[in-house]
């Protein structure tokens, strides 16, 4: 652990978060027995306040990647690992590193957010060895000779030449010149005996992230906005729950997860980012469609279970159809999967529950109709493959006449990775697949049966 020389109490990480989640009395007893130098110094102890994803993991790895939403203390956590690579014991000891690269998206958004933002190195570092910024040569300079200079992703050519022992990179998932801009950071990321770089970033869909998390010497901690709760605004927090929670945007930019799309995918997420509606038509009608597993266990597939409806007025090219629930479920027995479509039935007064029927055969009515006798049941049966069925109802999104309703992250990255060659995700496309099967309920079939007396008359 670092000791600034202000600070002459110096506790184990384990020993200082059980201080800090301890009762106040054995905070005000810990506090009292520091000196007054000690208690200027605290602030500056990171290792003291960090939450566990700004802890750097043990460990020889090359890259470490800090994975967050919207203000997790990603920031916090890439400007404190520059000072403790940069800081000695000492303000005028060498520290581990001496020449750093500090690189956004932009030089003004480096300079501003890295460098002297809220969370910025100037902003966490102490009075006593705080580093100098030099303005026209881009640089910050310790009082013990390190030095970093900043530098902009769009200019990957500027990285080509200098050398460094440590790398702090922010939202590369952003950068224009992703690639490019990395393939100068591990050519001139050379110095010292291991030089190591940390990248703090909301996830995207972009090569140049998803190539690093791939890698082994690549070591990753997580966050979600909500985990730094207690340093953000209530009202921000609920703002942004509000609008967001349950989107796919939400799932990437507050809860910080990497959303995948396949290659050659029928969907992706800057479609499905357009599809969210907060308030849904009178609809027409409404249908429970059910892709029921082929096995009954625990280690079965989940059953899928999807809501949808449509309003049907005019023609079928005016047609719009919403997913209103993803009541998808890992049902060890048939009876529970059964139940919860039946609940689904319920829950929205749906006019009809479709389930596929290729597995199961009369067994699936028998079930559901266990559950209620008089419920409105339709079996159907997969005459054509996954695909062939699936892209007539992918058409229909393309056109935007589907939309969705909040909370449906899993069906839309189960959707994200079904390709023209087959799904690409783990184990079997559940949710798609009674996705499908509702689409073609609603609007597929009933577009054809529209359609047939007019091509008989033509």
């Amino acid at each position: 652990m670092r000791r600034s020389s202000t600070t002459t109490h110096c506790a184990t990480r384990s020993g200082a978060h059980l201080i800090a989640s301890g009762p106040a009395s054995q905070q005000k007893a810990f506090l009292t027995e520091l000196s007054d130098n000690s208690v200027a110094g605290l602030p500056y102890l990171f290792d003291f306040w960090a939450m566990a994803h700004q802890v750097p993991p043990d460990g020889d790895w090359r890259a470490w990647v800090v994975l967050g939403g919207r203000g997790a203390g990603k920031t916090r956590a890439g400007a404190e690992w520059v000072r403790a690579m940069a800081e000695g014991p000492r303000p005028l000891t060498r520290g581990r590193a001496r020449r750093i690269a500090i690189i956004g998206e932009t030089y003004d958004q480096a300079r501003e957010v890295m460098v002297m933002g809220d969370s910025g190195i100037v902003a966490c570092s102490p009075d006593d060895r705080g580093p100098e910024w030099i303005a026209g040569r881009k640089l910050l300079r310790w009082p013990n000779g390190a030095e970093a200079q900043v530098f902009s992703a769009f200019d990957p050519e500027a990285l080509r030449g200098p050398q460094f022992d440590a790398v702090w990179a922010d939202e590369v998932a952003k950068w224009k010149n992703g690639s490019a801009t990395w393939d100068m950071v591990e050519f001139g990321l050379r110095l010292g005996s291991c030089p190591q770089a940390v990248v703090t970033t909301t996830p995207r869909n972009a090569p140049v992230l998803k190539e690093m998390l791939a890698r082994s010497s690549t070591v990753v901690t997580h966050a979600t906005t909500f985990d730094n709760a207690a340093n953000l605004a209530p009202s921000f927090l609920a703002e942004v729950r509000r609008r967001y929670g349950g989107t796919r945007l939400g799932r990437q930019e507050l809860d910080g997860v990497l959303l995948d799309d396949a290659e050659g995918a029928l969907w992706t997420t800057a479609q499905l980012d357009g599809l969210i509606r907060k308030d849904i038509e009178s609809l027409e009608r409404i249908v429970v469609a059910v892709d029921p597993p082929v096995t009954g266990h625990k280690g079965s597939d989940a059953c899928g279970i999807i809501v949808a409806g449509v309003v049907c007025k005019g023609p079928p090219h005016a047609w719009r159809g919403y997913v209103l629930e993803d009541a998808s479920v890992q049902a060890a027995r048939p009876l529970d999967w059964a139940k919860a479509a039946v609940a689904a039935y319920r829950r929205h007064g749906a006019d009809r529950l479709v389930a596929e029927v290729n597995q199961g055969g009369d067994m699936v009515e028998t079930i559901v109709r266990q559950i209620d006798p008089l419920i409105s049941y339709r079996g159907v049966n997969a005459r054509r493959g996954k695909i062939a069925r699936a892209e007539p109802v992918a058409a229909l999104y393309e056109q935007m006449r589907i939309k969705h309703a909040r909370g449906l992250g899993e069906l839309e990255d189960q959707m994200c990775l079904m390709t023209r060659a087959g799904f690409v995700g783990q184990g079997s496309p559940d949710r798609v697949d009674a996705l499908v099967w509702a689409m073609h309920e609603l609007m597929i079939a009933p577009a054809k049966a529209w359609q047939a007396p007019r091509l008989r008359r033509l």
